[in-house]
């Protein structure tokens, strides 16, 4: 296969390159140049501006095409605009950040999503999932019956670093006691991105046309932490961290208050039936690790273990304040 990828270099995208390349086809990056321009001799280099100067694209043919990079409406038509014909199949890496609360455990495909108050809007924190959805139906216009829109959930795994998966790794592999959101078979959802680029892929070489929920099956923090390492777990009430003002998601990875959590419970059974597998949470908390452990030192830093996770002495106090309560 033929397979053109909108990026490439730095986490989904490169996971995604790297299956390709191990499946043999041929790939082709189309990006800047900017973020690990070293990477992947053997693949082609086409160099611009995919929000203004997508020039070399060009007058090229593809058998798909993979988008890990498109945010906007307007960007995003453009690439598949002038892809149109040219490529066999556009896969649109899309969030579950589209979906509208309340989240129902279990939901699918069906589910409400969020629309935009401003359609105009190019405001990415503040609309990032109504402009995801947004960028979902341009693709879905431009390629009716020959589109993936994929929807990602928490995506982790070696070069991810954002710290919302690799934390816990970090944490438990440094022992000690380690607090952890209560309760301990509260239901998490994530997936390695190693796991989706291969699935990727695989959804291209396929066909695979329509609209997937795209993560994990939901497991507990309990089963993940445990694969995390052996380190003393103590679980402290969401009440308590609430009241204490700790910031769920980013301060404490994988926590979503329970009026929420419906939104790491997705079904993902469409995207299984279309090939979407899994590696052991073992696996992708090992190689998490031994990234984090190597290669992991130019981690922009909030805390030693990211930008994500509780600073030790802000761990240690809620701790002290949880046992004196």
């Amino acid at each position: 296969m033929k397979l053109l990828v909108l990026g490439g270099t730095k986490f989904l995208g490169r996971a995604a390159v790297e299956a390709a390349l191990a499946r043999g086809d041929e790939v082709t990056l189309f990006n800047r140049g900017e973020t690990n321009p070293e990477l992947f001799p053997e693949a082609e280099k086409l160099r611009g501006d995919r929000d203004g100067d997508l020039s070399a694209l060009e007058g090229r043919e593809w058998d798909a095409v993979i988008d890990p990079s498109g945010y906007l409406p307007r960007v995003v038509r453009a690439s598949a605009e002038l892809l149109q014909g040219s490529v066999g199949h556009y896969l649109f890496v899309s969030s579950a950040s589209v979906y509208a609360e309340p989240y129902e455990p279990g939901f699918d495909e069906s589910a409400p999503v969020l629309e935009l108050d401003d359609p105009e809007s190019e405001d990415v924190m503040k609309d990032y999932g109504a402009l995801k959805m947004a960028c979902e139906r341009v693709v879905a216009e431009v390629f009716p019956d020959a589109h993936t829109n994929a929807r990602a959930g928490l995506i982790v795994g070696p070069h991810d670093g954002s710290g919302r998966f690799t934390y816990w790794p970090l944490r438990m592999a440094e022992g000690g006691e380690v607090l952890a959101p209560a309760p301990a078979d509260r239901l998490v959802q994530f997936i390695d991105a190693r796991d989706l680029g291969r699935w990727f892929v695989e959804a291209c070489a396929s066909d695979a046309t329509g609209t997937f929920n795209a993560t994990s099956e939901p497991v507990s923090l309990a089963q993940t932490l445990a694969a995390c390492g052996d380190a003393e777990v103590t679980w402290v009430d969401e009440g308590f961290l609430a009241e204490q003002g700790v910031e769920p998601w980013m301060e404490l990875p994988l926590w979503v208050p329970a009026e929420h959590d419906g939104f790491l419970q997705m079904s993902v059974s469409k995207a299984v039936a279309a090939g979407l597998r899994f590696r052991p949470l073992e696996e992708t908390a090992r190689d998490t690790l031994a990234w984090a452990r190597e290669e992991g030192e130019g981690l922009v830093t909030v805390t030693q273990y990211g930008t994500a996770g509780l600073a030790p002495a802000r761990e240690a106090e809620l701790l002290a304040a949880w046992h004196g309560r």
